[in-house]
């Protein structure tokens, strides 16, 4: 009998959907409201985008094709002169390579440390949330204060060659000398934005469920497999999420090397996106500049859309 009344429930059950009304559709007149306060809702972030990307963007490419005397005001069409100047351009192959080192030291730096700090931080220990408030308090100072300070320290007579001197090595003018003038724009960079990556890969981190980590120690796996074969591997993510953002940041660096070093000494520290102002404002070539500004965009879109395709193989979820 049990069974008979639970086969009978089972059956009503399976019908009630079948026998109740259809879902009623809404007003035409309710539907067109809720998208209407849909648009309003997105619309600052719509006019913020064509005020402050698609309009800019379309100018850059108008100049890039003109020839504008700012002192006259008249603005000449020149087609792609502009862009045959590019494989003309003497010092753009320096530039490139410059970039291409900051880039580089930047990313690497800054991925390494920021995964390290939050590694390391990751662990309850006393001082614990000092020590994340003090590596992420650079993010919050303003990015010409801080440069400014580093200028004063990296002098040949300043605080960095002082703490040298007091165990016996005599330090370099280091934003005179090309090398050491790079490696200081790559560490102050470094320095002031890896508290971001810390934050991200700390979050990250904490995210992981520890009874993976557990039942692979129980396994006999050491801290170092477990970190590469199953942390790393859950935290891809964030992983590529930094790697973008460090590289869109590394490629809009300018602060830094306009009050460190003015692109100096010679061309050893001018990266692409200073380039583009010594030859719109300092030169006043807006042509051209306007051209390698459309360069800059199109290098920071490749390696962005580059690293989205790497997904595949870098997030765990999307193999």
């Amino acid at each position: 009998m049990n069974t008979s009344l639970l086969a009978a429930g089972e059956a009503a059950h399976d019908a009630s959907p079948a026998a109740g009304p259809p879902p009623r559709q809404r007003p035409a007149r309710t539907r067109r409201g809720d998208a209407l306060v849909g648009y309003l809702f997105i619309a600052p972030q719509l006019l913020g985008v064509l005020a402050f990307v698609i309009v800019p963007v379309a100018l850059a490419a108008y100049y890039s094709v003109s020839e504008w005397n700012i002192f006259t005001g008249q603005l000449t069409f020149v087609g792609g002169d502009n862009y045959a100047e590019l494989f003309q351009d003497p010092q753009l192959p320096s530039v490139l390579g410059a970039t291409a080192i900051f880039l580089l030291g930047v990313v690497v730096l800054n991925i390494t440390l920021g995964l390290l700090l939050a590694v390391l931080l990751n662990r309850r220990f006393r001082g614990s949330v000092l020590f994340r408030t003090l590596f992420f308090s650079p993010v919050v100072v303003s990015v010409v204060a801080w440069t400014l300070v580093w200028g004063f320290l990296l002098q040949g007579n300043g605080g960095v060659n002082g703490l040298l001197s007091l165990v016996g090595v005599d330090g370099p003018n280091w934003l005179q000398q090309g090398g050491t003038a790079m490696a200081s724009v790559i560490v102050t960079q470094v320095i002031r934005s890896v508290g971001v990556n810390m934050v991200l890969f700390l979050s990250a981190l904490q995210g992981v469920p520890p009874e993976l980590r557990e039942a692979a120690r129980v396994d006999g796996a050491s801290n170092r497999t477990i970190f590469l074969r199953i942390t790393l591997p859950l935290i891809s993510p964030t992983l590529l999420l930094t790697a973008i953002i460090t590289v869109v940041g590394a490629l809009q660096a300018f602060a830094q090397v306009a009050v460190l070093t003015e692109g100096g000494p010679g061309l050893s520290t001018t990266v692409l996106v200073y380039y583009v102002f010594q030859q719109a404002f300092e030169f006043n070539d807006i042509g051209y500049g306007s051209t390698l500004a459309l360069m800059l965009l199109t290098f920071v879109l490749v390696l962005t859309l580059i690293q989205w395709q790497l997904r595949r193989k870098w997030v765990f979820y999307e193999a």
